[in-house]
């Protein structure tokens, strides 16, 4: 090339490679313009914590040693079949022989239940017995008739009254002539206790009210001996002076002594 050409090229090497970076600046500048109006601003950062990893899984266990299988027994030989049973043989039928038929038997009669018996009532006077009745005090003298006659010194025997004020005096005695004339059989009549023989009254022990009877032959046993020996002719009546109770002894002709021979054995009737 001619010198003149060679010094040429080199502004114009320089001037293309000006405007090359011109050029180019340019282009850059309006790409980011471009951008900066096109896309909004990134977001910030947030930082980012990220949780522990699991922990390591724990080791294996260790393997037991697996025990291998012994061989099973081997079957048992299969045992003969039992021969069959013999038949039974067929059950024998039970005949029985005919009875004949049992005679006609008539039933027994059944005996009625006895009925029990009344309580045995007490042995009570009338009241025309009862009005009739020697009492304390009555009888004239030693006639007979109720034993007052004079005793021993010309005193007066009034068995009676001797033997009234002796129940009296024993309130054991009382009691029981009291519980005595509570029986329904009684009705306030006066109790009969001796006509010959002490009476057994019912419910009580002994005759004659056992309390009763001693305390009447105890008196008479002490009393004079002329005035327990005077007859005496029907009934005496004796007063407890307490709720009308009333007890009575005699028959047609007797003594006072006849009280201390009782008979035993005999109950008296009303």
């Amino acid at each position: 090339m001619s010198r003149r050409l060679k010094k040429g090229l080199g502004p114009m090497a320089l001037s293309l490679v000006a405007h090359a970076g011109l050029v180019a600046g340019l282009l850059t500048w309006q790409v980011q313009r471009t951008a900066e109006t096109t896309f909004p601003p990134e977001p910030p950062v947030m930082p980012l914590i990220l949780a522990p990893p699991d922990p390591p899984p724990p080791p294996p266990a260790p393997e037991l040693p697996v025990e291998t299988p012994k061989p099973a027994d081997p079957a048992p030989a299969p045992k003969a079949p039992a021969p069959p049973a013999p038949a039974k043989a067929p059950p024998r039928p039970n005949i029985r022989a005919p009875r004949n038929p049992p005679p006609d038997v008539q039933p027994l009669p059944v005996a009625p239940t006895p009925t029990p018996a009344p309580p045995e009532p007490v042995a009570t006077l009338t009241e025309a017995q009862a009005a009739g009745a020697i009492t304390a005090g009555s009888g004239d003298g030693g006639d007979g008739v109720g034993g007052t006659g004079a005793g021993e010194g010309g005193r007066p025997c009034d068995m009676v009254r001797r033997i009234q004020a002796a129940l009296r005096r024993d309130p054991e005695v009382r009691a029981a002539i009291l519980q005595a004339g509570r029986d329904p059989s009684v009705g306030g009549r006066a109790m009969l206790v001796w006509n010959g023989d002490w009476i057994r009254t019912p419910g009580q022990e002994g005759k004659g009210l056992a309390g009763v009877r001693q305390a009447i032959m105890l008196e008479v046993a002490f009393a004079p001996e002329a005035c327990k020996r005077q007859p005496v002719q029907g009934l005496v009546l004796l007063s407890m002076n307490e709720g009308g109770a009333r007890v009575a002894l005699g028959q047609n002709r007797w003594r006072w002594t006849d009280l201390l021979g009782a008979n035993v054995g005999r109950t008296a009737r009303r």
